[in-house]
């Protein structure tokens, strides 16, 4: 099954800062861009940053540019996001997936695929 597994959320007071790692299972995602989405309870899916294969190109999401840094190793075949200066509407489920090509221009959540099972991410006094 092709699916990325998510890891490194938990509770982090606003301020903090957490790392997360998404690892692809059952294929390689090395030659395909990769996003990180969250989701907060009532709320849609949300792209919150994009990294080409190449690694030549990032995205951002406007509320999380300048706090958020996206990074890929391919020999380890993974993908982080560094997350700085948390704060509580950064609360969510966050999620990888990649779009199945090279880059992450003009692309919605529905083109991506690979969904794991996502890793909290709670800020909170």
């Amino acid at each position: 099954q092709v699916q990325f597994v998510e890891s490194g959320g938990g509770l982090v007071q606003p301020g903090g800062s957490l790392r997360l790692s998404c690892v692809a299972s059952g294929f390689s995602s090395d030659y395909y861009a990769v996003g990180w989405f969250r989701q907060a309870p009532g709320k849609e899916r949300e792209e919150v940053s994009c990294i080409s294969s190449s690694v030549e190109r990032t995205y951002y999401a406007d509320p999380v540019k300048g706090r958020f840094t996206i990074s890929r190793d391919k020999v380890k075949s993974t993908v982080w996001l560094q997350m700085n200066s948390l704060n509580p509407e950064d609360t969510a489920v966050y999620y990888c997936a990649t779009p199945r090509r090279e880059e992450c221009l003009d692309l919605e959540v529905e083109d991506f695929s690979g969904w794991g099972q996502g890793t909290q991410v709670t800020v909170s006094a």
